[in-house]
């Protein structure tokens, strides 16, 4: 294998880059590196090494690497290729609680299996990152060169785009944006470890809520919801009830309730068109539900929070 050594970037630099690199690839920094660094795999394998842990990479990971550990990363071997993107950047302070759940030592993390559902919209954002690193407010600049959508695209006549290297603040705060959506999307989704903070229990169950809350006024329903998380409607039923002591259509019921209530507190929507907005089928049933869950009619509801 032939050692790529490339130079470390000083920690104050911010880079983006796309490789699509065959068999004998690799980059080792004994003493590693100022800046943090974030690999997303698109295809093939890779190999990482940092602090003591050693892992592969597959299409659909996001490996992120703190600074001042040794380093080393190359294509895995009996892999033919690597295709990931990369970025060299320095975090915002909120990034490493949404990374500690995934850590395999200090300052290396591995998030496994983001959903398949999210990994084109991660790959969007790599997208607009590497264009907005060349952004300058006032001037109309060339598009960066375009990266391969697969690696058919790319031949050996084509050559790869150089990476960007992030100059003007406004470019910076761009990348750094969607480098934050990145790593959003990855940790939220992944599904491997649950995100701080979040509930025990069954994950199905916890999956469901998250739909019901997203979105309440959806046309739910036990079978909708029992299909979502691959369970017959009577299996899920049991399991939600067991759960959370609720029935899956009440837990409907009461997301839709509290979301009326939001509405009732921050717009002048009328109770009607909360109603509808809500997910209810009539004003009287939703006025029904509502005084079930808050004692009173929505008007007064309204009504009591508008009071000097």
């Amino acid at each position: 294998m032939t050692a790529e050594n490339l130079s470390v970037p000083a920690a104050e630099l911010m880079i983006v880059g796309h490789y699509d690199k065959p068999a004998g690839y690799g980059t080792r920094r004994p003493h590693g590196s100022p800046s943090w660094l974030l690999l997303w795999t698109q295809a093939g394998e890779g190999r990482v090494e940092q602090a003591g842990a050693a892992f592969t990479v597959r299409e659909g990971d996001l490996a992120v690497l703190g600074p001042g550990s040794a380093q080393r990363y190359r294509v895995a071997p009996g892999a033919g290729r690597w295709r990931f993107w990369w970025v060299h950047f320095q975090p915002r302070p909120s990034w490493t609680a949404w990374l500690a759940p995934y850590a395999l030592a200090t300052g290396c993390h591995l998030v496994e299996g983001v959903s398949v559902g999210v990994r084109d919209r991660v790959d969007r954002a790599f997208d607009r990152a590497f264009q907005d690193a060349r952004w300058i407010p006032g001037h109309t600049a060339p598009a960066a060169p375009a990266v391969p959508a697969t690696p058919a695209a790319s031949t050996a006549s084509t050559a790869p785009p150089a990476p960007a290297v992030v100059m003007a603040s406004p470019a910076r705060e761009l990348v750094l944006g969607a480098v934050e959506e990145v790593l959003v999307l990855a940790t939220a989704s992944a599904g491997a470890v649950p995100a701080p903070g979040a509930e025990g229990g069954d994950e199905r169950v916890r999956r469901v809520l998250d739909l019901i809350a997203a979105e309440p006024g959806a046309q739910h329903s036990v079978a909708s919801l029992a299909r979502a998380v691959a369970l017959s409607p009577s299996r899920f039923a049991h399991l939600f009830a067991a759960e959370t002591g609720l029935t899956p259509m009440g837990a409907v019921r009461r997301a839709r309730v509290r979301h009326a209530a939001s509405l009732l507190e921050v717009t002048d929507l009328d109770v009607g068109q909360v109603a509808a907005a809500s997910g209810f089928v009539s004003p009287f049933h939703f006025s029904r539900a509502f005084r079930r869950e808050y004692g009173l009619p929505p008007r007064d509801y309204r009504a009591r929070l508008r009071r000097p």
